[in-house]
């Protein structure tokens, strides 16, 4: 696993969710890059902090309506386009 700074990995969580919206798909295929630990604890803080939100038990999704989804740095654009 690579070591990404915590503002990129809760770029990589967002982009995750994006991409699959369920939270058990977000969370298998995101544990290939980086814990399953901080995984969830940015889906804890994007919820909390109101970026994400949960629709249902299952279903995560980006509240884009609240705030726009981040920029991709170049770095991340492969792992996120191979998840």
């Amino acid at each position: 696993m690579s070591e990404f700074s915590s503002n990129e990995k809760t770029i990589l969580v967002q982009y995750g969710i994006k991409k699959y919206e369920h939270e058990e798909t977000v969370l298998e295929k995101l544990k290939t890059v980086m814990s399953e630990k901080d995984i969830q604890r940015n889906i804890d803080t994007l919820i909390a902090t109101q970026i994400v939100r949960r629709i249902g038990p299952e279903v995560l999704q980006n509240n884009e309506s609240h705030t726009e989804l981040p920029d991709l740095p170049e770095n991340l654009k492969s792992i996120i386009e191979n998840l």
